[in-house]
């Protein structure tokens, strides 16, 4: 499973992780990664998506049918 968000393409950003005496390691950040299951009263059945925290607000305040919509138009499948 590839660590990215379905809705907003969020993925892992690179960088470095500084110590103290100043030495730089290769480090990555993660999305904040949520697997969440909705109901699609239209298709009467259970969508899941894998959506960044930020997301889950995005579809609580546009719905679940217009996530799902935009998605399908992109060429997600579900």
């Amino acid at each position: 499973m590839s660590r990215r968000c379905d809705l907003t393409g969020a993925k892992p950003s690179f960088g470095n992780a500084v110590s103290h005496s100043h030495r730089r390691t290769r480090r990555r950040w993660n999305p904040n990664l949520q697997n969440h299951r909705y109901w699609l009263p239209s298709e009467a059945r259970w969508v899941r998506l894998t959506l960044t925290a930020k997301a889950l607000r995005t579809v609580d305040r546009r719905g679940v049918e217009a996530v799902v919509a935009e998605l399908r138009a992109r060429g997600v499948k579900l």
